[in-house]
């Protein structure tokens, strides 16, 4: 109406008013047709949504980002992913699984790009021949080009390197070296939209199946749109001893998640899957600078209301 903007806290502190502007309702239909589609594909594509835990026993992910409560006496957190359970759910002899629904992190990432909560797409399959089946399954279901660009992380680290950019072969990237590829291959391939794979085994989770020719490397991948990564997904690790000491070896506390390992011991495929997040994928989408523009009541180190 020709008046002075207010800024991002005050229009987050007065959510329901700031709502009511023809923009926001665009971003929160564009939201809800994405989560439609996404189903619609892969229900088409035989897979069976599921909804799993929200409070376990243990982390889901390893590491220190976890919310931790007490639950009836016994220590417990929130999930940071259905990670565990859609894999349970593959040795149940559901063969592909998908779930929409709440995650958790409590990492303090003050950043454009996360959040405290968001909403997961999650997705879980067997593999038959080879993890790239799992690759393609995302690239029906966020389709932006008839055939997705990919490429490896160590021909990612080669264009970076030819362009002057130093990053460690072995190592992950940052979000500045996430975008500064991104350019190099709008420039090369002419898309914006493309799968990268084969990441180093250090800077994945721990239940990630090393790749066969190289365990320096790992059957995973990461899908970036403009430069960001919106998808991060790879084969499982499927032997319970060697995810034993795998889940070890990233400190995690076995006893907290035995009943996830143990499933393996009664027999599952090889499978594998990958997650979105929605908030960022339509967030990178309508070409928004910040996340919270993307979640109804966003929740981040900060903000626990409205």
């Amino acid at each position: 109406a020709g008046k002075p903007h207010a800024n991002q806290d005050t229009r987050l502190n007065y959510r329901v008013i700031d709502l009511r502007t023809p923009a926001n309702q665009a971003i929160f239909r564009v939201q809800s047709w994405i989560q439609i589609t996404f189903r619609e594909f892969l229900l088409l594509k035989g897979f069976l949504e599921i909804h799993t835990p929200k409070l376990l026993a243990g982390s889901s992910e390893g590491g220190s980002a976890v919310f931790r409560l007490d639950y009836k006496g016994q220590p417990a957190c929130m999930a940071q992913s259905p990670q565990l359970h859609k894999q349970m759910a593959i040795c149940g002899d559901f063969e592909r699984v998908f779930e929409v629904g709440a995650v958790y992190r409590a990492e303090d990432s003050f950043t454009h790009r996360h959040l405290c909560e968001f909403i997961g797409l999650d997705v879980e399959m067997a593999i038959h021949k080879h993890y790239s089946e799992i690759m393609d399954v995302v690239g029906g279901a966020v389709s932006f080009l008839p055939q997705t660009l990919t490429i490896t992380f160590a021909e990612g680290i080669q264009m970076l390197k030819e362009a002057g950019v130093e990053a460690d072969p072995l190592g992950d990237l940052n979000t500045e070296t996430e975008r500064k590829l991104g350019q190099l291959v709008l420039e090369k391939y002419n898309t914006e939209f493309y799968i990268m794979h084969r990441y180093p085994s250090a800077v994945r989770p721990f239940y990630t199946m090393p790749c066969a020719d190289d365990p320096n490397y790992s059957n995973s991948f990461d899908v970036f749109i403009r430069g960001e990564e919106i998808i991060s997904g790879a084969q499982r690790v499927h032997d319970p001893e060697v995810l034993r000491e795998q889940a070890i070896r990233f400190g995690i506390d076995v006893e907290t998640i035995k009943t996830y390992i143990d499933s393996f011991r009664y027999g599952t495929p090889p499978h594998g899957g990958f997650g979105v997040g929605l908030e960022r994928v339509v967030m990178l989408f309508c070409g928004l600078n910040n996340i919270r523009k993307t979640s109804l009541f966003p929740r981040d180190p900060l903000r626990l209301a409205p």
